[in-house]
């Protein structure tokens, strides 16, 4: 009889409700729900792009934001900026251009899957990467590079000209 009971409460404990009694639709959404703000709150810029995993930590977020890197509205913000549902996002962060319109508030940290339903991602590609091979790469085993091999390789990288990196004209 106690297996029976123990089953039965897992099924209710397990089940989670929104604020208008209907189960969410999947527990994404749900674990996105809790993390959002309640009535009336605001979420700082540099924790909504930490929660949606944007940057990495908070301190970054908010090093970004001082350093100019992140505009909303095509507004440079400080770390303080309260974002709203609608506001487009840009993030200058590894080389990159990130533009992002908010969809959704939250204030802690969720998983990948959840974060990206909290957004509208509108970044441009990535520029392609060159497919040629990289230069001056040496099978194992080969040993040690002569002073001929080590030249050669610079050469075929671009770090030197034609001619040694001694020779002056």
């Amino acid at each position: 009889m106690a297996s029976g009971r123990a089953s039965e409460d897992a099924d209710t404990e397990g089940s989670a409700h929104t604020e208008d009694g209907t189960a969410p639709a999947s527990p994404a959404v749900a674990s996105a729900d809790a993390a959002r703000p309640a009535s009336g709150e605001t979420v700082r810029i540099d924790s909504w792009i930490w929660s949606v995993r944007l940057v990495k930590t908070r301190s970054m977020g908010a090093t970004a934001c001082r350093g100019g890197h992140v505009r909303v509205n095509g507004e440079r913000v400080k770390p303080a900026y309260a974002v709203r549902v609608g506001d487009e996002v840009r993030l200058r962060h590894a080389g990159n251009e990130r533009i992002v319109v908010v969809k959704r508030l939250i204030r802690k940290r969720v998983g990948a899957p959840v974060a990206i339903q909290c957004y509208v991602d509108n970044s441009p590609p990535p520029p392609p990467r060159e497919a040629v091979a990289p230069a001056g790469i040496r099978d194992r085993g080969t040993g040690r590079p002569t002073k001929r091999d080590r030249r050669e390789m610079e050469r075929l990288r671009g770090l030197t000209g034609p001619t040694g990196p001694d020779d002056t004209a």
